[in-house]
C-alpha cells in the first residue's frame, strides 16, 4: 500500500480542494490516504470542546470517504493515543491527564480517565470510518514519559522501566480496539519501540498479532528491522516524507532532498526479503503540516505537490526513471523539473498551481526586494532615517528622489498580496490564511508599509 499522509493539524484544506487533490493522488500511484484529523474532526457531546472552529462537518467526512472510494483509495484515520496530544491536553478540562503537569504533550497512562477518554475519541472516529480496515494509533514521541509522579511510583512498585510502562498503555489501547472492532487492523509509529528490548517486545504476544509498525524516516532502518523480526513482528511499513521534515517554518519544498529520502527507502525495501518472515506491507508518504499543535505552518500542500508526484512515482517505478519523470510532467502539466534548484518550469495544471507560483515569488523575491529598497537606497539612509521619520521632517527634494520607486514597489506587492489572499481563500479557512500571511508576508511587507505611511 502507498498511503499519502494528510496532516490536518494545520492548514487543513477545504473539502472542495480535496475534491481536486484526491483524483490526482490516485493518478500518481497512491492507493490510500492517512488522515490525521486532530481538531478538524467533528467531535460530538463531551468531546465537542476539541473541535476547531473550522472543523469538518460529518457530511465533509462522508464526502472525503466517498471521494476516496471513487478513486480506489483506502482511508486510514490516525488518532494519537499517547504523545502529541496537545490539542486535547491544552484544555483545562483535560489538564489532569497530563504526564507532566506543565506540558500538554503526553498522556499520564496511570489515570483511569486517560483510557476512558481515548476510548470515546477512538469510538467517534471509527464510527465515522466504517469502510476503513485500518486505524493508526500514532504513539510516537511520548515526550517526558516517566517523569510524572504517577509514573515514578509505578516504576518503583513494579520494578519496571519506561519501556514496559509504554507497552502496558499501548496494550490497553489495542485491547480495546480488538475487543470492540473485530478485524480492524492497527498501525503505529515505531520510534518509541526502538529503545525497548527484544525480550520486552516479545512478552505481550497479543500486541504483535494486531499491530503493524511504521518505521519512521531513518536510513539505518535495517538493524531495527532485524530486532523486530526477533521480537515476532510479521509485517512492517515504512514512512518516507514528501514535505514537512526540513524545518518547522520551511515555506518551499526541497525536491532533491525528498527524492533522496525515497531512493534510500527503496534500498531498505530491497533488503526486506532477507528478513523473512517479516514482510513489507506498505509505505506512508508523510507530509507534515506542523511539527506539533503549537508550531508554525510548514510547506502548504499546493507547494509540495511536485515533490509528492516525484516521490510517489519513484516508489511506483523503483527509482526516478525516465518513465517516472515523464509521468510527473504529464500529470502536473509541467515542462521540466530542476531537482537541485527545487523549481519547475511550465505553467502547470495541478490543483493549487496558482498558489505554488505565488509562494515561489514570496519565497524568492519579497524579502529580498524590500530589504534591498530599504537598506541599499542611500537617499533613504541619508534623508529619511528612523530619526527623520520619528520627528516627521525631511527635505522634499531628497525624498522625491526615492519616492516614486518605493511607492511603485509598495503598490506592486500590495496588489500581488491581494491576489495571493484570494487564491489562499479558495483553498483554506480564514485562520490558515491569516497565519500564513503573518508568518511569511507581513514581517517584510509591514516594513515597507510603515515607510510609505511615513513618507506620505
Amino acid at each position: 500500500m502507498r498511503l499519502v499522509h494528510l496532516d490536518l493539524k494545520g492548514a487543513a484544506p477545504r473539502v472542495s480542494y480535496l475534491e481536486q487533490v484526491v483524483p490526482l493522488l490516485s493518478q500518481l500511484g497512491a492507493n490510500g490516504v492517512l488522515m490525521e484529523y486532530e481538531d478538524m474532526f467533528p467531535f460530538k457531546g463531551e468531546l465537542e470542546i476539541l473541535r476547531s472552529p473550522y472543523a469538518y462537518s460529518e457530511e465533509d467526512i462522508e464526502r472525503i470517504q466517498q471521494l476516496a472510494e471513487q478513486h480506489k483509495l483506502e482511508v486510514v484515520p490516525l488518532v494519537q493515543t499517547f504523545g502529541h496530544v496537545e490539542f486535547i491536553l491544552k484544555h483545562e478540562k483535560y489538564q489532569h491527564l497530563r504526564e507532566v503537569e506543565r506540558f500538554p504533550n503526553s498522556f499520564n497512562p496511570h489515570v483511569p480517565d486517560t483510557l476512558a477518554l481515548l476510548k470515546s475519541i477512538l469510538s467517534q472516529v471509527i464510527e465515522k470510518h466504517r469502510r476503513s480496515t485500518w486505524i493508526h494509533i500514532g504513539a510516537d514521541e511520548v515526550f517526558h514519559l516517566g517523569e510524572g509522579m504517577d509514573s515514578k511510583n509505578w516504576m518503583s512498585h513494579n520494578k519496571g522501566d519506561v519501556g514496559t510502562m509504554y507497552l502496558k498503555h499501548i496494550k490497553e489501547v489495542l485491547g480495546f480496539l480488538t475487543a470492540q472492532y473485530w478485524g480492524l487492523r492497527v498501525l503505529m509509529w515505531d520510534d518509541m519501540l526502538r529503545k525497548i528490548s527484544v525480550g520486552a517486545l516479545r512478552a505481550p504476544r497479543s500486541l504483535l498479532g494486531t499491530v503493524a509498525l511504521v518505521a519512521c524516516p531513518c536510513p539505518a532502518a535495517v538493524p531495527f528491522l532485524t530486532k523486530y523480526v526477533e521480537s515476532g513482528f510479521e509485517a512492517v511499513w515504512f514512512a518516507s516524507a514528501f514535505k514537512g521534515t526540513t524545518g518547522p517554518a520551511q515555506a518551499w519544498t526541497p525536491l532533491s532532498y525528498h527524492l533522496k529520502n525515497h531512493l534510500s527507502w527503496l534500498k531498505v525495501m530491497q533488503a526486506v526479503p532477507r528478513l523473512a518472515p517479516l514482510r513489507l506491507q506498505g509505505v506512508v508518504l508523510t507530509g507534515w503540516q506542523r511539527y506539533d499543535h503549537y508550531s508554525v505552518l510548514c510547506e502548504l500542500l499546493p507547494v509540495s505537490i511536485p515533490s509528492l508526484a516525484i516521490c510517489l512515482q519513484t516508489l511506483v517505478n523503483g527509482g526516478f526513471t525516465e518513465e517516472a519523470k515523464r509521468k510527473v510532467l504529464d500529470v502536473l502539466g509541467l515542462e521540466s523539473v530542476q531537482l537541485e534548484q527545487s523549481t519547475c518550469e511550465g505553467r502547470g495544471a495541478f490543483p493549487g498551481v496558482e498558489i505554488y507560483h505565488m509562494v515561489e515569488q514570496v519565497n524568492g523575491h519579497l524579502k529580498e526586494s524590500i530589504l534591498k529598497a530599504l537598506e541599499e537606497e542611500s537617499a533613504i539612509k541619508g534623508w529619511f532615517s528612523p530619526y527623520h521619520r520619528k520627528r516627521q521632517f525631511g527635505n522634499p527634494r531628497n525624498m522625491e528622489s526615492f519616492g516614486s520607486k518605493v511607492l511603485k514597489l509598495h503598490d506592486d506587492w500590495e496588489s500581488f498580496v491581494r491576489d495571493l489572499r484570494a487564491q489562499l481563500d479558495r483553498i483554506y479557512f480564514p485562520d490558515t490564511v491569516e497565519e500564513w500571511m503573518e508568518e511569511n508576508v507581513n514581517p517584510y511587507l509591514d516594513q515597507l508599509r510603515d515607510l510609505v505611511r511615513d513618507y506620505r
